[in-house]
């Protein structure tokens, strides 16, 4: 009987938690699910988004927007450096402070505005 061919294609949630970007497969079906990964162009909306080999995500979490490109498909949750062989980083992780700082809100109340009365 011949192997089993590896599968071509992973679930994103469980890519993320053996690529050991979040703690718990539950956290990473929640960073799926809040519109905080991009798949090449398109915003994630369910955990279950088929990833492969040469996909290229965008991950914003912990305050730093990371871009990374799937290198292999895990087979367990291994330790770090077998993560580390999962992707690679295709830009250096960008603080979103300075990402968001291109808007500003057209009404901005001042500081006496926000200060409690005093009577």
């Amino acid at each position: 009987m011949a192997p089993i061919a590896p599968a071509a294609t992973q679930r994103l949630d469980r890519w993320l938690w053996c690529a050991r970007f979040t703690k718990s497969r539950a956290l990473a079906a929640r960073l799926c699910t809040s519109e905080r990964v991009m798949l090449g162009s398109t915003m994630v909306q369910k955990a279950h988004q088929a990833v492969r080999v040469g996909d290229r995500l965008t991950l914003r979490l912990r305050g730093v927007e990371r871009r990374v490109e799937v290198l292999a498909l895990a087979q367990r949750r291994g330790p770090a450096s077998e993560a580390r062989t999962l992707y690679a980083e295709t830009a250096s992780p960008t603080p979103l402070a300075e990402r968001e700082e291109v808007w500003s809100p057209l009404l901005v109340a001042d500081d006496d505005e926000l200060a409690p009365q005093s009577r």
